[in-house]
């Protein structure tokens, strides 16, 4: 029980500090959540979505799993999405993988990890789908950060593609869909080059992201 009193003594240290900080932080916070943003993420402990952006509590709406999957079949993300577009009405939904993703590495090399396995089916079949240009890599390192982004990308098509995104866009809402890949090493985001803001940008979007996923050498 020592390491969960821990955690309540932080929980009590950082709310303190808070309070002290500006009082009027929390009740503003109970009050109203009207965030900006939707992040997409992986549920890796060392990617935090609100740090990583410089955004307090209440200014990002967050869904993570692993490998940061968008699946049409995924009635809990799908419910996230739906709620942030409908609901909170944000403006920009962030796809965001990382470097030296566990998940992604698992799949493309075939490790047996558990029941995740299942869900890893979709990286997968990015992977597959992909094949001509993570074959020409020679480096296993590379070949894992090609995967990383690739799958970003193809999730930006997902998320472009359920009926929530679709919908928005034909009722003339605003709403923008991004790729990124955080990094580990330096904490910085790479965009990967695949931005939406409606169904007739969304394949010239891909093109594009897909021209600019090195073959050679490293992005992250």
């Amino acid at each position: 029980m020592k390491d969960i009193r821990m955690l309540l003594q932080n929980n009590r240290d950082w709310a303190d500090r808070i309070e002290q900080e500006d009082p009027e932080f929390f009740s503003q916070l109970s009050r109203q959540q009207h965030p900006e943003y939707l992040w997409i993420g992986c549920s890796d402990s060392r990617v935090p979505a609100n740090q990583i952006i410089g955004m307090a509590p209440g200014e990002v709406f967050v869904h993570r799993n692993i490998a940061n999957v968008v699946v049409h079949t995924d009635l809990n993300c799908l419910s996230v999405i739906q709620y942030a577009v409908d609901q909170l009405k944000v403006k920009h939904i962030l796809i965001v993988g990382h470097y030296g993703c566990g998940g992604v590495h698992a799949s493309l090399n075939d490790v047996r990890i558990g029941v995740a396995d299942n869900w890893l089916r979709h990286v997968g079949d990015v992977a597959q789908k992909h094949s001509a240009i993570l074959d020409a890599i020679d480096d296993p390192t590379l070949r894992h950060a090609r995967l990383c982004e690739l799958n970003v990308i193809e999730q930006v098509v997902n998320a472009c593609r359920s009926t929530i995104v679709q919908d928005a866009w034909a009722r003339g809402q605003k709403l923008m869909v991004h790729g990124w890949v955080y990094s580990l090493k330096d904490g910085r985001v790479r965009e990967m080059g695949i931005d939406v803001g409606g169904q007739e940008e969304l394949q010239p979007a891909y093109e594009r992201a897909l021209s600019f996923v090195p073959r050679q050498g490293r992005r992250d």
